[in-house]
């Protein structure tokens, strides 16, 4: 049977590739936009996130490579793409369909080192993908050469402009041969990309691909749904959601990295595994976050919009923009990264009164209603919490293997009726899972309704309750096997669990589930951790920072300690700081 991407004029050698890849039809993007590619024509090509582009112009200009060894520095083919993350995802691309004819493709970025870079360039590459930034670097210092190329492809050429790339852009265009081919893919076409065309593309051929639209009678593949919600309230309003929701993975898009950062903490002292993804952070540390989250280390993702951009995470079930984007295109960017391969994914936006006007905005570009709900109640979270609580306890019922508790509930038996004892059980694994993020059950988030009273000047329906802080507590001793350490540094500093976990579990690359209670003082903090690690913590933690400064760190001795009594906090199983 004829493989349907031989039909577009692929050759043997890929098609195999493909087969043993698992592609069997190809997308719209990739139908369209294969034939004149492999023709040797321009293309201009309009299609979203998640519809197959990078196979669209890959497999082409790799079916077109002659099998000419590239010299030093001179690729054939230069990708340009807006971020470090797609560069990767690119570059990789390119070397799983290029393995059948010994394609050598090397990504080059920013935060990466320039030697390690100008190695694998001087060993040839077939294909450079570069941030466009990176790329102008190499030409100038001379370790990258553009005298033989014979087709470029600008990758997003809109998120390239709106990071500011558009001056790198034009000197790269320039600098290339004008007898090349040139392939030029934007989500979006706004006037500057066409004038971009209009300079550097010759009689291109156009193609445009619209998100497929659900059938009649069929569920949409991102579900969209708004809560709006008072700026200070979003956070617990988002936790409200999360339980509800409970995601396997879910980005949430914040405008700053400084919100980042501090959304990321919060959420981790609450219990969820949360990491930031910023600008900010060195390529190393980005890496590290990357592969915690495809590993499925963490749950939460909370990034700005230019360090996301160009992620592609397969198991990515939600969306969350904490605050509404300041563009509808940026809207579809964002939501474009769920709801891939058939499954349906959601997307949610916490919005302020104010930033109805937004959401209109966004219903009128995509055509889509964005449903306005109501912020869960403490009684919908728990209702969510005892419906997963039955959910596990039927499949552990369905595993069996229960035979080394049977003689618990046997005993207890004889003293109580057996309904009560499973409903013991149940109450103590409800509680359990509730963990950190239950924080703010006992208070009352307004409505939407309520926030506009405040808006107007009138007297608000309710109040949230006010917690009081946690009281001293007397010390207590280390659990079995568990050692406690001494960090100089408590409440005065603004010390929290969070900071504690992931410096732990950063610097000394244990698991931060080993990690057990910690406890909380104005002036230090005491952590337990295994006795088998405690040396290699200590050792970690003394050679780094903990929130900017070098601080004590030591076997807790609790006759040395002053009389100021810590607060004691257990993080929830795997939560993680989100500084790196």
């Amino acid at each position: 049977m004829t493989s349907p991407f031989a039909e577009l004029g692929l050759g043997s050698a890929l098609i195999e590739s493909l087969t043993q890849l698992g592609y069997e039809e190809p997308t719209p993007i990739q139908r369209e936009a294969i034939p004149p590619l492999l023709a040797g024509r321009d293309l201009l090509g309009q299609a979203a996130t998640g519809t197959g582009k990078t196979a669209a112009f890959a497999l082409p200009l790799v079916e077109a490579l002659t099998g000419e060894e590239p010299r030093a520095g001179r690729p054939f083919i230069l990708v340009l793409v807006p971020t470090r993350e797609l560069a990767m995802q690119v570059a990789e691309a390119f070397h799983r369909y290029g393995r059948a004819r010994a394609a050598r493709v090397v990504p080059i970025y920013g935060g990466q080192a320039f030697d390690q870079q100008i190695r694998a360039l001087r060993r040839g590459a077939h294909v450079v993908v570069a941030t466009p930034g990176r790329a102008l670097d190499h030409l100038r210092r001379g370790t990258l050469d553009f005298a033989d190329l014979t087709a470029v492809v600008l990758d997003e050429a809109d998120e390239m402009l709106d990071m500011g790339f558009a001056e790198e852009i034009e000197q790269i265009l320039q600098s290339a041969p004008t007898e090349r081919q040139t392939a030029l893919f934007s989500a979006t076409m706004p006037p500057r990309i066409a004038a971009i065309a209009e300079r550097h593309l010759r009689n291109p051929a156009r193609v445009q691909i619209r998100r497929e639209k659900a059938a009649q009678g069929e569920v949409p593949r991102v579900r969209q749904t708004a809560y709006i919600v008072s700026r200070a309230q979003k956070v617990p309003a988002l936790g409200r959601v999360l339980d509800l929701e409970s995601p396997g993975l879910a980005v949430i898009f914040c405008r700053t990295r400084t919100e980042v950062d501090m959304l990321a903490e919060t959420l981790a002292a609450r219990g969820y595994r949360a990491e930031a993804l910023h600008g900010g952070m060195t390529q190393e540390q980005r890496d590290r976050v990357m592969k915690r989250t495809r590993s499925g280390a963490i749950d939460l993702l909370i990034a700005t919009d230019v360090a996301a951009r160009g992620l592609d995470i397969e198991q990515l079930t939600h969306v969350v923009n904490f605050d509404v984007p300041s563009s509808p295109a940026a809207y579809v960017h964002r939501i474009g990264r769920t709801g891939r391969a058939g499954r349906e994914g959601v997307a949610i936006t916490l919005a302020e009164p104010r930033e109805h006007r937004l959401l209109r905005n966004i219903e009128q570009l995509t055509r889509q209603k964005i449903q306005i709900a109501t912020v869960p109640t403490v009684l919908d979270v728990r209702a969510r919490r005892l419906e997963l609580t039955r959910a596990s306890l039927r499949e552990a019922i369905i595993a069996g293997d229960l035979d080394g508790y049977r003689s618990v509930v046997e005993s207890l038996a004889g003293e109580f009726d057996v309904l009560d004892v499973a409903a013991a059980a149940v109450k103590l694994i409800h509680a359990e899972s509730a963990g950190a993020a239950g924080a703010d059950e006992d208070d009352e988030i307004p409505s939407s309704a309520a926030a506009d009273d405040r808006r107007a000047g009138a007297k608000p329906r309710s109040q949230p309750k006010e917690r009081e802080p946690r009281g001293a507590q007397a010390p207590r001793a280390p659990g079995a096997g568990m050692v406690r350490i001494y960090v100089g540094a408590g409440r005065k500093a603004n010390m929290r669990p969070a900071d504690l976990v992931g410096a732990i579990a950063n610097e000394s690359g244990i698991d931060a589930r080993g990690i057990g209670a910690i406890e909380i003082a104005d002036t230090f903090s005491l952590v337990e951790l295994p006795e088998e690690v405690v040396d290699q913590v200590i050792a970690a933690l003394r050679g780094t920072t903990i929130k900017g400064k070098r601080l004590t760190v030591r076997r807790d001795q609790a006759r040395s300690r002053g009389p100021t009594a810590p607060a004691r906090t257990r993080p929830a199983s795997g939560s993680r700081s989100s500084r790196d």
